[in-house]
């Protein structure tokens, strides 16, 4: 393999983790905060997609389009917190998973009925499409390369809003002990709505992101979900600097893998069977790398130990 060929890789998992961290960031917090196990959020991430894609083809701006996607995905996020999630955060874990998957299917039933079962599709804009040349004769997509920008300046802007605001106190003040605040005069129930619409329009950004980079459609959100989850599991439970360590463990992973392992299989048997052998391995290596963090440290690389 060659030197430029690993370090494109390595930008695609960088820019892979990026965007699983849009998407755990706002997990983290919610659960974190709230106790909230939901499993909806990936249908937030469709919402934003949808939504961009929408706005694009009716205006043509692709900065429309990000701004609609985290918009929109905010508000359904603050009117299914409103509506349905606030009667859940007294219930055990089971009827929070229940009702959040419940959720899953009539958005995407909503959502099959306004657009169709076919995919849309979201264009890069002119500006940051085709390549930019890096260190020496890499040339890498400009495209890639903005959204790990936004990534780490979402990054810094949540570590910003978290440590060093008093809206981010109270945040941390509700993840600690969520009585005492309420009981300072805090409304415990607005701190919860806006943590939530955060959470959702991260999800909605990324959203909207990735739809430049692939279709548009139905169920889009349901695997990234999944990989979110490992995210946080890894990084540990409400712990944004973790979302963030992790987020960039798990596409490293994942995009390498996919990448290393069939060139070093193939030096120990036929290329169709090294192909087939590598790609099942590839697929378990984040969960491998789960596994391995969860008996080292089982709260999580950053997560607190249970008093």
């Amino acid at each position: 393999m060659s030197t430029i060929l690993l370090i494109e890789q390595f930008l695609n998992g960088i820019q892979f983790g990026v965007m699983l961290f849009l998407m755990a960031a706002g997990l983290t917090l919610i659960f974190g905060v709230m106790g909230l196990i939901n499993l909806a959020h990936g249908s937030l991430y469709m919402i934003g997609a949808f939504a961009a894609a929408t706005v694009a083809s009716l205006t043509g701006s692709f900065l429309l389009a990000i701004i609609a996607s985290v918009v929109a995905a905010a508000v359904f996020g603050a009117i299914v917190e409103f509506s349905i999630l606030r009667r859940l955060y007294d219930r055990d874990h089971l009827d929070q998973v229940l009702a959040t998957f419940a959720l899953i299917l009539i958005f995407s039933e909503g959502t099959r009925w306004l657009f169709g079962s076919f995919p849309l599709y979201l264009d890069v804009p002119e500006a940051l499409s085709g390549t930019v040349v890096l260190l020496g004769d890499i040339q890498y997509s400009r495209y890639r390369l903005a959204i790990i920008f936004i990534g780490l300046l979402v990054a810094v802007g949540l570590y910003l809003l978290i440590s060093k605001t008093r809206v981010g106190m109270r945040i941390r003040a509700g993840e600690n002990d969520r009585e005492m605040i309420g009981a300072l005069g805090i409304d415990i129930s607005k701190l919860y709505t806006w943590v939530f619409a955060l959470g959702a329009g991260l999800a909605g950004l990324a959203g909207a992101l990735v739809g430049a980079i692939q279709s548009v459609q139905v169920g889009m959100g349901e695997p990234v979900l999944i990989l979110a989850f490992v995210v946080i599991v890894i990084g540990g439970i409400g712990s944004i600097k973790g979302a963030f360590i992790g987020s960039l463990l798990v596409g490293l992973t994942d995009t390498l893998g996919r990448v290393l392992l069939p060139i070093a299989f193939s030096t120990f048997m036929e290329s169709s069977a090294a192909t087939s052998v590598a790609s099942s391995l590839s697929s378990m290596l984040i969960y491998l790398l789960m596994a391995g963090v969860l008996l080292l440290k089982p709260s999580g690389l950053f997560g607190r130990a249970p008093s």
